[in-house]
């Protein structure tokens, strides 16, 4: 592999900067809205994060599994948070309250996953988690990410029926990101995000009208446990390491499924340096009001749409969006990107999760009787992805987040069925001809 020129460094970086910012911006607004948290507190919480999600990722790269994966705030602990904040008040309890037992909980979910990466918790896991298991968590997480940037690019973040001109940019996107990953040169195939984001902050520059800025405010970077006082609460301090040790399965999703890119294998060591710096990493995230970390599997997808397998030039994007976050001016300028760009881009970036999912499945038989190994999983996952989130109210603040996630039920089930049943017997279907032969005679 001839090594990248600094010039597409530098741009591959830029494009992974893009990448970053478009998974991460979302988060904080949406937990200061959970929290009632002032436009101080949001504002700082959207440094921090660009801060630390970028020194996350370069201690992963470095010191970790040290693969070219984001590591940013984890997509399930933002799912189970949200779903805690939203019934705090019919469990009897304020949202700040609930903030502060959630951190200790985030805490002590994050000093154990620690003690457990350090002791090998990533070598049980990793026999766990069969190719079968990998194409489940592959298919569930293409759906999830799909439908949220699905409801991004038609404007339904914003309103309650579709924006048609918002729509129509999103199309665009979508076809010249495609084209470009097609058909383009790979000089221009690799940075086919780069320049969809780009062209469609532009458009949308150009030809929409601009919402009034929100005036600059003085930040507190570094002010913690701003979701709450600290408060130790047992069932949040065991729903918060339940959770922690679900969130594991995107550490070894994202590891195991970046190898057949980079055509490696992943040591032992490998995983412990892994697991201890995401348990380190919410430890962190806990104290300073952040969601906590994991590996993007989504990272994946970005890697087979730009073919730009190497460290550096996340390292580089990750040194960047850490700048972001110290200088207030620059991401109030990144703030300005519309969301609706980045869910278009990203679209395309994550279709490529399927691929993943099939090339898994290469090789797997399957008849009337192994099918469901596959189909169970998938469309129990799917199903309850559909559900309203409103519709759980009825099932214990405990369990809450785990059953509503479709994403996780359905890995749930593929590593118990995969890890019970004895599939490779049940393969064993006899031929028609044979039968028939046994018939006759």
């Amino acid at each position: 592999m001839n090594p990248l020129s600094k010039t597409t460094q530098l741009l591959a970086g830029l494009q992974w900067l893009f990448f970053m910012f478009a998974n991460t911006v979302v988060i904080p607004l949406t937990i200061g809205d959970a929290f009632d948290l002032s436009s101080i507190e949001v504002a700082s919480a959207l440094q921090r994060s660009f801060i630390f999600t970028g020194a996350a990722c370069i201690l992963q790269a470095v010191f970790g599994h040290r693969y070219p994966l984001m590591e940013g705030q984890s997509g399930l602990w933002w799912g189970a948070i949200l779903s805690l904040s939203a019934s705090a008040s019919a469990a009897g309890i304020s949202v700040s309250e609930l903030g502060g037992g959630l951190a200790v909980g985030i805490i002590l979910s994050g000093i154990l996953l620690t003690i457990l990466g350090a002791l090998g918790i990533g070598n049980v896991l990793r026999r766990l988690f069969t190719p079968v298991v990998m194409s489940t968590v592959f298919f569930l997480l293409a759906s999830q990410l799909i439908i949220i940037f699905t409801k991004g690019m038609l404007g339904l973040t914003t309103s309650d029926e579709i924006h048609i001109p918002t729509a129509g940019l999103s199309i665009f996107l979508i076809v010249l990101t495609v084209w470009l990953n097609i058909k383009g040169p790979k000089a221009i195939r690799n940075f086919s995000i780069l320049i969809g984001i780009v062209t469609g902050w532009i458009i949308y520059v150009l030809f929409f009208p601009a919402e009034a800025a929100d005036e600059h405010v003085t930040t507190k970077l570094f002010n913690p446990f701003p979701w709450g006082k600290p408060t130790f609460s047992l069932g949040l301090i065991i729903m918060a390491v339940l959770t922690g040790l679900v969130n594991t399965t995107n550490t070894i999703a994202s590891v195991k499924g970046v190898e057949p890119l980079l055509r490696t294998t992943t040591t032992d060591k490998q995983y412990r340096k892994s697991f201890v710096l995401t348990g380190l990493n919410s430890v962190v995230s806990g104290i300073f009001g952040m969601v906590p970390y994991a590996p993007y599997v989504s990272s994946l997808g970005f890697l087979q749409s730009t073919l730009i397998f190497e460290r550096l030039p996340m390292i580089i994007g990750a040194a960047m969006f850490m700048i972001l976050g110290l200088v207030p001016s620059l991401s109030h300028l990144f703030s300005t990107l519309p969301i609706s760009v980045g869910d278009a881009v990203l679209f395309v970036a994550y279709l490529q999760l399927f691929s993943g999912a099939l090339n898994n499945l290469e090789g797997i038989r399957f008849s009337q009787k192994t099918i469901y190994r596959i189909a169970a999983p998938v469309l129990l996952g799917m199903a309850i992805m559909n559900i309203p989130a409103e519709m759980f109210g009825s099932i214990p603040m405990l369990v809450r987040p785990l059953i509503s996630s479709g994403l996780l039920m359905g890995i749930i089930l593929s590593v118990v069925l995969e890890n019970t049943i004895n599939w490779s017997k049940l393969e064993q279907v006899k031929s028609p001809k044979k039968e028939n032969a046994r018939n006759i005679g």
